[in-house]
């Protein structure tokens, strides 16, 4: 114990320096952001890997269970590197000259490409002059006389073809047409007002099947279908005819 009392050894200093970190967390909680608390927290985890650390080597060297071996595997990785290096310079280097070589000998057929382009074929005049000659058609007027010929068959064909489609009828554009012929009130005659409708005739008008149909109040509106010609009926004065017929009819729709 008096060797212990002379020795100037604070044992207990990690116990005061967590509660002085304590403390002051403490003050500054409320004031710290949440990045702030994150480096406090990771300022502290450092701390405690630190005297870990430390502990751990200081112990470590006391009892001199340092291992050489660790030291000496990693010497062997690091030559070997090294040498995969060498490896991997070498391979570029030959890769360079390859290259190199490719580029030399693709220039050289290009430049010998050019000049066979550069090279033009010598013409001779005699030999043109002899083309030309042979080009002479010595029989153009047997050729004139067979144009002559298939233009004639031709007309004569486009000529057959146009009477034909002339004698062809022509179509005729056509509509369905269902009127809805409404009386003034159920005292109207129906049939009366039916036969008077009917009696609208025109070239292209033909009138089809008729039916009553419930309307309102126990009155009933005609409901007839009738076939035109565009060309020769028109809608608005077929409605304008049914329109006139003021004593029986009050109104009428097209569908």
């Amino acid at each position: 114990m008096k060797y212990l009392a002379s020795e100037n050894v604070w044992l207990s200093k990690n116990v005061y320096e967590d509660a002085e970190t304590a403390y002051y967390e403490k003050l500054s909680k409320e004031s710290l952001t949440p990045l702030a608390q994150e480096v406090a927290k990771a300022r502290q985890k450092l701390i405690k890997c630190r005297d870990t650390f430390s502990d751990d080597f200081a112990s470590a060297s006391s009892a001199g269970n340092i291992d050489t071996g660790a030291f000496k595997f990693i010497e062997k990785k690091i030559v070997d590197f090294e040498k995969s290096l060498d490896q991997v310079f070498e391979q570029l280097k030959s890769l360079a000259l390859r290259v190199s070589a490719v580029e030399k000998l693709s220039s050289s057929s290009q430049s010998v490409h050019e000049i066979n382009l550069n090279q033009q074929p010598q013409i001779n005049p005699e030999a043109s002059k002899a083309d030309d000659d042979d080009d002479v058609d010595l029989f153009a007027s047997d050729s004139e006389e067979e144009s002559n010929e298939a233009s004639k068959i031709r007309e004569e064909r486009l000529a057959a073809y146009a009477a034909k489609k002339s004698k062809k009828p022509a179509l005729i554009a056509k509509s369905n047409i269902i009127l809805d012929v409404k009386p003034w009130d159920d005292e109207t005659d129906l049939k009366l007002m039916e036969s008077s409708v009917r009696k609208i005739e025109l070239d292209g008008l033909l009138w089809g099947a008729s039916k009553l149909v419930p309307l309102a109040y126990g009155i009933k509106k005609l409901q007839i279908s009738c076939v035109v010609e565009d060309d020769k009926v028109s809608i608005d004065w077929l409605t304008e005819q049914i329109e006139a017929i003021e004593e029986l009819v009050s109104s009428e729709d097209v569908y």
